[in-house]
């Protein structure tokens, strides 16, 4: 059974860098051909796919986001980490892990998800 966990600060200042990390666990992000993303839903809006990185290492960002957004990994942790920089009130969202079987955008294609974790961005 793979589990997916998020974990960062709860909170950040505007134009600071929201850093999250997400551990696997039942599974190894290294395994062909699984892809892992992140992907995030503001209040009263819908799921967002932000960027993934592939079990080769690949990264490929949401065009709105690319500027702002880098996902890298580390294998001997089994963990995948998002960098989102100049953040304002607008990136407030609770943001997820998930892992899909290749590289897709379509929410739905992902079977496992993290919980979830809040992320506020406030002074």
């Amino acid at each position: 059974q793979v589990q997916l966990q998020e974990s960062g600060p709860g909170l950040v200042k505007p134009s600071q860098t929201l850093s999250l990390t997400c551990t696997v666990s039942g599974g190894s992000i290294t395994t062909s051909y699984y892809a892992w993303s992140w992907i995030r839903q503001p209040p009263g809006k819908g799921l967002e796919w932000m960027g993934v990185i592939a079990y080769d290492g690949s990264t490929y960002y949401s065009p709105s986001l690319k500027s702002r957004t880098s996902i890298s990994r580390d294998t001997s942790k089994n963990q995948f980490s998002l960098q989102l920089s100049s953040v304002t009130p607008e990136d407030t969202a609770v943001y997820y892990c998930a892992r899909a079987y290749t590289i897709v955008v379509v929410t739905t294609s992902y079977d496992y998800w993290g919980q979830g974790t809040q992320v506020t961005v406030s002074s």
